[in-house]
């Protein structure tokens, strides 16, 4: 038989601003639908389902293919956007709203259909970066999640080695596995978990940027630099591939390299990348570079007015800025 397998592609903009709160917020984006390599019926609607980062169901639309959805105001908080068709789940989206002000967040999803041989019902549908769980499993993975939610890693990593355990082909949930280790700070089965996601999936950003992460940690620089550059080639779009390249070539005293790297992240993510005006600073007042230092250090303050080192930022800036 023939399946349906999907490609995502996602790019996220913060666009607009209005007045200060916490809350809100209007998360909108296109369904834009590339046919063409694809023959017979498609479906002429998807469904678009928001959870919290708690797993609550927030608000589900039905938007027609190459249409639009939007969910209206939302409280601050990293959410999930689900993409259905047909009852079956094709992508799962990760985005931040978080912002001081009342904000527009954007959010486009691309989709590629095209036709695959493969067994299983007609039109059947996967996403690239999403996986396809027993009942079983997803009831541990979730699980899991609430536990790291919690701060439970000890339990979200006993949950989560019952299902790699029985499903070696889990790439999400091996990087996942790698994640709750790294915090736990145990690196050497960290780095084994997430190079184990991308023997399955070599394409898997997540799983790269997060071992470009672990690598920085440990010092193992020409290792983050070989798999955060292969993160950037696959998703040129990626805000935390540009950060934590940013990050790696201020480590090896290469700054000039950083500097549009970190530039490119607070681009694609003004708010959630808002330590990188950090970074840029830092290297701005080691190069003598003052008033550029205290620039970056006032556009981190309004986007994190509530910092515990507001006072002595303040100080700098008053010292140093241009006038």
């Amino acid at each position: 038989m023939k399946r349906l397998a999907l490609s995502v592609f996602v790019i996220l903009t913060l666009v607009g601003s209005a007045f200060a709160q916490t809350g809100g917020h209007t998360l909108f984006g296109d369904i834009k639908v590339d046919e063409s390599q694809a023959d017979g019926l498609k479906p002429l609607s998807v469904h678009v389902l928001l959870y919290s980062e708690s797993g609550n169901l927030v608000a589900r639309l039905t938007v027609a293919s190459n249409g639009r959805y939007r969910f209206l105001n939302l409280r601050d908080g990293r959410y999930d956007i689900v993409v259905e068709v047909e009852n079956v789940e094709v992508a799962r989206i990760r985005v931040s709203v978080i912002s001081p002000f009342k904000t527009d967040f954007r959010q486009d999803i691309e989709l590629r259909w095209r036709e695959v041989s493969g067994r299983g019902p007609a039109g059947v549908l996967s996403a690239s970066d999403s996986y396809s769980r027993s009942v079983e499993h997803e009831a541990l993975f979730n699980k899991a999640t609430k536990a790291s939610e919690k701060k439970d890693y000890g339990k979200a990593i006993e949950l989560l080695k019952k299902i790699v355990e029985s499903d070696s082909g889990d790439f999400p949930a091996w990087a996942e596995f790698g994640r709750a280790l790294f915090i736990q700070k145990n690196f050497d089965e960290a780095e084994k978990a997430y190079l184990h996601a991308l023997s399955v999936h070599s394409n898997y950003t997540l799983a790269l940027i997060s071992l470009g992460r672990l690598r920085i940690v440990r010092k193992n620089f020409e290792g983050a630099l070989d798999v955060l550059s292969q993160a950037l080639k696959i998703d040129p779009t990626s805000a935390q591939a540009n950060y934590f390249l940013g990050d790696l070539y201020l480590r090896i005293k290469l700054g000039s390299k950083a500097v549009p790297y970190l530039n490119e992240a607070l681009r694609l993510d003004p708010v959630g990348m808002a330590d990188a005006h950090l970074l840029l600073a830092a290297l701005y007042n080691a190069k003598e570079m003052t008033d550029k230092a205290a620039a970056e250090y006032e556009m981190y303050l309004k986007k994190r007015p509530d910092s515990p080192d507001k006072k002595m930022l303040k100080s700098y800036i008053a010292a140093h800025r241009k006038h």
